[in-house]
């Protein structure tokens, strides 16, 4: 991907920032579509750390995940039950909600 992995200790980081998040996209069943994608594109552009719950596909969610980063260039931070979640970072500073612990 192009954004570097990020570390151990910032994913943990964001996880924690994610938990109190509803999700804001559902994938239903039409699957991942380029619809989808968009939204969760606009999501990322918006606030960066997202969820993303799977209320069909339940069997295929780790491959559509995968997709889903991919097609996103987002970085997948887990999946717990059926919500997963989601970071790209704002390229724009003034736009970002997220800081960053400073050692990153």
């Amino acid at each position: 991907g192009s954004m570097k992995t990020l570390r151990g200790s910032i994913r943990t980081y964001l996880r924690g920032q994610a938990h109190h998040l509803k999700p804001l996209v559902i994938i239903g069943q039409q699957g991942v579509t380029d619809t989808v994608i968009q939204a969760i594109n606009d999501a990322l552009d918006l606030h960066e750390l997202i969820k993303i719950k799977f209320n069909s596909f339940k069997e295929q969610k780790k491959e559509l995940a995968a997709e889903i980063e991919q097609q996103t260039r987002s970085e997948l931070l887990g999946i717990i039950g059926n919500i997963a979640i989601y970071y790209r970072q704002q390229p724009d500073k003034d736009k970002r909600k997220i800081q960053l612990p400073a050692s990153a």
